[in-house]
C-alpha cells in the first residue's frame, strides 16, 4: 500500500502497511472522510511523521486523540494551528515549561517547532470525526502507533517518552527502558493538572539533562 509519509518512516514501517488491518483502516479512514468532516484535513493526518523524520528523532510524546473542533488538530498531539487560542492541556503545558525552565508563554499553539527538533508529538488515534471524540477509536489507529512506539524503541537507542495521563502510562510497556528513559506524570488537563498531578513534573527539564549525558542537543522547548 502506498502510504504518503516521510520517506525514513516509509522504510522502517513498511511492514505493517501491508498487514490486512492496516488495509481495512485505510478503508474506514478514507469512508469516514469522504462522507463526512474529520480532521486533522487529510494530508496532514501523518504530519507528526512528516515534520519528524526517524533518523532525528529524540523524544516522543504520546497524546490520546486528535482535536474535534474546527482549524484546531493538524497532525501532532496536543499542537493547534496558528492563531487558535490554547486549548486546557496546552496552555498548562506552557505554563510548566514555564515553571520549570523560565520561558514565556509562547505566542501560537504549534509546535511543528518542536518536531523539527526530534520530537514525535504522536497520537494514539490519528483522526477523528467532527465534535465527536473518540470516533476513530477501536478502528486500528491503536494498532498501528502502538507498532511504531515498539520500532522506535527497537530500532533507535536513548530515546526520551514522555507519558502523560493514565492512558498514555499504559504504552511503557511497548518500550525497553533498559536503553530509553521514561518519564511518567499525571495529564495536562485542568481535571488532572488541578489536582497537582500535572505542575511540577519538570519533564522538560529531565529531557534536556537526558539529552545532554548522551552527548545530544537540548530541545528548545
Amino acid at each position: 500500500m502506498d502510504i504518503k509519509i516521510e520517506p525514513s518512516w516509509k522504510t522502517v514501517l513498511a511492514p505493517e502497511f501491508e498487514k490486512p488491518y492496516f488495509q481495512d483502516l485505510i478503508t474506514f479512514v478514507k469512508q469516514e472522510y469522504a462522507f463526512g468532516r474529520c480532521y486533522p484535513p487529510g494530508p496532514q493526518i501523518f504530519a507528526a511523521f512528516d515534520h519528524c523524520p526517524f533518523d532525528k528523532l529524540e523524544v516522543v510524546i504520546i497524546g490520546q486523540d486528535p482535536y474535534h473542533g474546527p482549524k484546531q488538530a493538524h497532525g501532532l498531539c496536543f499542537s493547534v494551528n496558528d492563531g487558535i487560542d490554547f486549548p486546557p492541556s496546552l496552555r498548562n503545558i506552557f505554563e510548566e515549561i514555564r515553571r520549570d525552565l523560565g520561558q514565556p508563554i509562547p505566542a501560537s499553539g504549534n509546535l511543528e517547532r518542536w518536531a523539527r527538533q526530534g520530537v514525535l508529538l504522536l497520537n494514539a488515534t490519528l483522526s477523528v470525526r467532527q465534535g465527536q471524540a473518540a470516533s476513530h477509536q477501536g478502528k486500528g489507529w491503536e494498532t498501528f502507533t502502538d507498532a511504531v512506539i515498539r520500532t522506535v524503541s527497537a530500532q533507535k537507542k536513548d530515546v526520551v517518552f514522555l507519558l502523560w495521563g493514565g492512558y498514555a502510562r499504559k504504552k511503557s510497556v511497548l518500550v525497553d527502558q533498559s536503553k530509553h528513559l521514561v518519564l511518567e506524570t499525571g495529564h495536562p488537563s485542568p481535571l488532572s493538572a488541578n489536582k497537582g498531578h500535572w505542575f511540577g513534573n519538570h519533564h522538560f527539564s529531565k529531557t534536556n539533562e537526558w539529552l545532554a549525558s548522551k552527548g545530544k542537543r537540548a530541545i528548545i522547548w
